[in-house]
């Protein structure tokens, strides 16, 4: 059974949880500073990426043992003789994980201790790769910094002096916590959801975007992406989602690059495809006009799909090529994007599907009140189920470097299109699952013209 497909509108995954639509007046969003992500967003993303959260009066090894699943680190078996963490304790494994990547640089781990605010932000430092820079400074830069963030210098040993100072010149410490770290008491649960939330962004394993909606350079920064993207080459995966095109298997598929992936949280986020890059420039300008503020990120995309003979000869560009196949037809490869929203709260996202509906989805030929090159069946999805979507399924394979190829089908064709891959090859990494799509790109799956 085919999937069917679009050249010029895709793709993409699955979630969980209901978002309500509420109320909110329409209200337009200035150019402002941008919003800073905060213990609210951080302590978010933690709970639902990673399944952490932190207490009050936190234990430290609670928090190194956090440490080390947000860096994924694994300690070898090499024996180390902590004082007070044997090799038969629950915390010996991570103790040593840590003291192997110099987060933990004392014999005495003290895993049971409450962790207070100085020590939590002593062990970010040297998890978010700060260590040498706070050990660059001399003494009078640091006890400078320390001074001006009003904690006193000589509080703290000529290490921990330094490291406080590189925490709060790099942002790692923001200036609502400088009261809490010169108390030296225990260390809250905001201060260690964004401690551990910028250790993450530190390590590049936050989120990705270029933006908010709201920023007054959005546009620049959104145009100087789809500028500087190319056509996506990935030859081990475009042998076989090819082929798959020559089969029959497949009408269409993209491929992406994951390095762009935004890893947003879910339930607070979107994905829109397109071609045009003057219709993301009008979209976001929709979008404030609307008074809706997102992070955005910009994914380049490109779409592969059969173009017919008797179509003519086609036209080819930098962001447009053809490969003619056996039959005389051609497979298209086009230039495409995907942009990923997060919003500022459930209701917004809720509320983008009757933005789009009322201006950016074509419902006749004059395309009179529409933004500019608006389709007939625009393409959004949430990875979070959501109240008058559709659930379709993603069919994806990847290969061994930051490249997959993926295809969207309803879901009883699914298990056909992962069987048809393994047919072609049979070590290929392919992975299946169930997201939600806007309705006039499911009517399209279901051969519906509207």
């Amino acid at each position: 059974m085919k999937m069917l497909h679009i050249p010029i509108m895709r793709k993409f995954a699955a979630g969980g949880l209901a978002i309500a639509i509420a109320c909110v007046a329409a209200m337009p969003v200035s150019a402002a500073a941008a919003p800073v992500e905060d213990a609210k967003d951080y302590g978010l993303f933690l709970e639902e990426k990673l399944d952490i959260a932190f207490e009050t009066s936190t234990p430290k090894g609670a928090f190194l043992k956090a440490i080390q699943d947000v860096l994924e680190l694994d300690g070898t078996t090499a024996k180390v003789g902590f004082e007070d963490v044997s090799s038969d304790s629950p915390w010996y494994a991570t103790a040593v994980a840590l003291y192997e990547a110099g987060i933990i640089t004392s014999m005495t781990v003290k895993p049971e201790s409450t962790l207070t605010a100085p020590l939590a932000v002593y062990l970010a430092v040297k998890s978010s790769g700060l260590k040498e820079l706070a050990y660059s400074y001399p003494m009078e830069k640091a006890n400078a910094t320390l001074t001006e963030a009003g904690l006193s210098p000589s509080a703290y040993s000529p290490q921990a002096g330094k490291e406080l100072a590189a925490a709060i010149d790099a942002g790692l410490l923001p200036k609502e916590y400088y009261k809490e770290v010169a108390s030296g008491g225990a260390a809250s649960s905001d201060l260690l959801a964004t401690l551990l939330g910028k250790t993450l962004a530190f390590n590049d394993r936050y989120k990705h975007y270029l933006g908010y909606v709201s920023d007054a350079d959005i546009y620049v920064k959104l145009q100087d992406a789809y500028r500087t993207s190319d056509l996506i080459k990935a030859p081990e995966l475009q042998e076989v989602v090819d082929t798959a095109l020559k089969q029959d298997l497949l009408t269409g598929y993209n491929l992406k690059d994951s390095r762009y992936d935004p890893n947003f949280v879910d339930a607070l986020s979107l994905t829109y495809g397109h071609d045009n890059l003057t219709h993301a420039v009008q979209l976001i300008g929709l979008m404030r006009s609307e008074g809706m503020d997102a992070k955005v990120q910009f994914e380049p995309k490109t779409s592969a799909f059969i173009y017919l003979k008797e179509w003519g000869e086609p036209s080819q560009s930098d962001s447009y090529q053809v490969v003619q196949i056996e039959n005389g037809n051609y497979i298209a490869y086009a230039k495409e994007y995907d942009i990923s929203f997060e919003f500022d709260s459930g209701a917004d996202k809720a509320r983008f599907q009757d933005v789009v509906l009322a201006y950016a989805k074509k419902n006749s030929e004059d395309g009179s009140g529409l933004i500019v090159s608006s389709w007939w069946q625009p393409l959004y999805y949430s990875f979070t189920e959501l109240e008058g979507y559709d659930l379709i399924t993603n069919n994806k394979i990847v290969g061994d470097g930051p490249y997959y190829a993926q295809s969207f089908s309803l879901n009883a064709q699914s298990s056909d299109i992962a069987e048809g891959f393994k047919a072609l090859k049979p070590d290929i990494k392919v992975q299946t699952y169930k997201f939600w799509v806007d309705p006039p790109f499911y009517r399209y799956l279901n051969g519906e013209s509207l």
